[in-house]
C-alpha cells in the first residue's frame, strides 16, 4: 500500500464542502421539470417544483449521506475490530438477515414500509447475536476466525430463508417487491423513514466516532491491548453492537447496498493513513459522497431508476480493482 498523504487542515475542510455540495446537486438534479436541473428560481412559481424538492428529493439526499456514512464507518470499524480488509457490513449475518426479515414482512405481514424496516431491523440484529452465539459454540481457531466462520454460516442460512420466501411469493404481485428491495434503492423514502432510522444511526455512529481513538487498540491481539489499559472484548462489542444496529436500520430501509462497506475505508486509508482517528472521519464523509453521487445517476440517467446497489457495485468494483492494481 501507498504511504499515505498527510493532509492538513484543508483537506478536511474541502471534503466536507464536497459532501455539502453533492447534497445541494443532488437536490436540484434530476428529470423534473426537464431532465437534470430543477432551477432554484422555480420554486418561487411552481408549487410541484416545491413539493419534489422539500417532499421527495430532500428526504432522499439526507437518507442517502446517511447510509453512505454508516455503511463505510461501520465498513472501517469491522475491518479494523477484525483484522480483515476484505470484512464489510454484510458481514456477520446483518445483511441476510434485514433481507429475510423484509422478505418475510413482504410475504405474510404488511408492505408498508414502517413494518417492513422494523422488521428488517429486527432480523438484521438477529444475525449478529446468532453469530456470537454460534461463535461462542465453536471449538476451531480463535476468536476472530470463530466470529467469521459464524458469520458465513448465519448468513447461509438466512440466504437460504430469503430463497425459500421468493420461491412462495407470488410471482406477480410479491415477488417483483422482495427483488426490487434486494437490489437496493431509495425511491420510496419519505420523511417518515429518515426518521425511523436516526435513533439507530446518531448514536452509533457517534459512539464509533468518540471511541475512534481507540480502534487502534482493539486492532491488536488481546494481550496487547489489555496491557494497553483496553477492556477488548467489552469495548470490541460495544463497537459492533453500534455500528450493526446503525447498519440493520440503514439497510431496513434502503434494502441490500453493497460494496460501499468495502472499497470506502481502503480509498480513506490510501487518502489519510491507517490510524483510526484520521481514516474513520473521512470513511464517513467518502462513504456519503460515493452513495449521493450513485444514487442522483440511479434516478437521473435513464427514465426508470437504476436499482442503488446495481451501481454502487459497479463502481465499488472498479475502484476497489483500481485501489489494489495502482498506487495513488
Amino acid at each position: 500500500m501507498a504511504p499515505a498523504r498527510r493532509w492538513g487542515k484543508s483537506f478536511w475542510i474541502f471534503l466536507g464542502i464536497a459532501v455539502l455540495t453533492g447534497m445541494a446537486l443532488a437536490l436540484f438534479i434530476g428529470r423534473y421539470p426537464r431532465p437534470y436541473w430543477l432551477s432554484p428560481t422555480l420554486l418561487y412559481e411552481d408549487e410541484l417544483a416545491r413539493q419534489v424538492l422539500f417532499g421527495l428529493r430532500l428526504p432522499r439526499v439526507l437518507m442517502g449521506a446517511a447510509l453512505g456514512m454508516v455503511l463505510a464507518g461501520a465498513g472501517l470499524v469491522l475491518q479494523m475490530i477484525f483484522r480483515n480488509p476484505l470484512v464489510e457490513p454484510g458481514f456477520l449475518g446483518i445483511s441476510q438477515g434485514a433481507a429475510f426479515g423484509a422478505a418475510f414482512s413482504i410475504l405474510f405481514l404488511s408492505r408498508w414500509p414502517i413494518v417492513i424496516e422494523v422488521l428488517a431491523t429486527a432480523f438484521g440484529l438477529l444475525g449478529l447475536v446468532c453469530s456470537f452465539l454460534l461463535a461462542r459454540s465453536l471449538r476451531y481457531g480463535e476468536w476472530h476466525l470463530r466470529l467469521i466462520l459464524a458469520g458465513l454460516a448465519v448468513s447461509a442460512l438466512f440466504a437460504a430463508g430469503v430463497g425459500l420466501l421468493k420461491y412462495l411469493a407470488d410471482p406477480l404481485r410479491e415477488l417483483p417487491e422482495i427483488t426490487f428491495w434486494l437490489l437496493g434503492g431509495l425511491w420510496g423514502i419519505t420523511w417518515e423513514d429518515f426518521l425511523y432510522v436516526l435513533p439507530f444511526v446518531i448514536p452509533g455512529m457517534t459512539l464509533c466516532v468518540l471511541m475512534r481513538w481507540r480502534l487502534n487498540i482493539l486492532s491488536l491481539e488481546d494481550e496487547t491491548a489489555f496491557s494497553l489499559g483496553a477492556s477488548p472484548a467489552r469495548e470490541r462489542a460495544l463497537l459492533l453492537t453500534a455500528a450493526v444496529a446503525a447498519v440493520a436500520a440503514v439497510i431496513s430501509a434502503a434494502g441490500l447496498v453493497g460494496w460501499i462497506g468495502l472499497i470506502t475505508p481502503h480509498m480513506a486509508r490510501r487518502l489519510v493513513g491507517a490510524e483510526a482517528h484520521r481514516a474513520l472521519p473521512a470513511a464517513l464523509l467518502l462513504g456519503a459522497l460515493l452513495a449521493l453521487g450513485c444514487d442522483t445517476i440511479a434516478r437521473s440517467l435513464l427514465a426508470g431508476e437504476i436499482p442503488l446497489g446495481i451501481l454502487t457495485s459497479f463502481f465499488g468494483a472498479t475502484g476497489f480493482a483500481v485501489l489494489m492494481i495502482r498506487k495513488l
